[in-house]
């Protein structure tokens, strides 16, 4: 049932979406698309209850409850950064909007943007194994929640691999080609 519910709340997530954009960009009522907008955090609501509820009535906590607290954990960090991200790219093909700003390709503004993706995973991660250790004290010492600490190691491993690639751009900062490089210093 759990697993079910992770993957209603998915789908429900991009219904959501592509119905507040629908409303905003093309039935030209932004206040209602952006109340359907709104309603995406309903959805984790509902998971964390449903998960709750499920471990309050006996259930065993296995890897279905560590999906729901990790899809919670990196929908709160993620969501409201995918809105943003797919609101400019409707809006610009929909809308008349400006052009969607890519993201830098060299130097410090490239570590910068590297940095931020990286605290959104952290935070993703951190969320996820606070949710985690949650369920485990909610179980509590009787109950076998060796999936939950499993989920948490998995979450560790992906606060690594963000601060390792973060850091890579820190340390090994991706240089500009030379004609772009000179191109620049001209045009200065």
């Amino acid at each position: 049932m759990i697993v079910t519910l992770v993957v209603i709340c998915e789908v429900g997530f991009w219904v959501l979406l592509a119905a507040g954009l629908a409303l905003r960009y093309l039935a030209k009522m932004p206040r209602l698309g952006a109340a359907v907008l709104l309603c995406e955090p309903l959805l984790e609501v509902v998971l964390l209850v449903v998960t709750a509820i499920d471990l309050k009535n006996g259930a065993a906590p296995d890897w279905k409850h560590g999906l729901a607290a990790v899809y919670i954990g990196f929908t709160v960090a993620l969501g409201h950064h995918t809105i943003k991200w797919v609101d400019a790219r409707v809006a610009h093909r929909f809308a008349g909007g400006p052009p969607p700003v890519k993201p830098p390709k060299y130097g410090t503004a490239r570590m910068v943007h590297e940095w931020r993706t990286a605290i959104r995973w952290i935070v993703a991660a951190v969320v996820a194994i606070g949710l985690l250790q949650a369920a485990i004290w909610y179980v509590g010492g009787d109950g076998d929640v060796g999936s939950l600490r499993m989920w948490q190691q998995k979450m560790l491993f992906a606060i690594g691999i963000n601060v390792i690639i973060a850091g890579s751009y820190t340390l090994f900062p991706k240089k500009a080609p030379v004609a772009e490089r000179e191109r620049v210093r001209v045009e200065r």
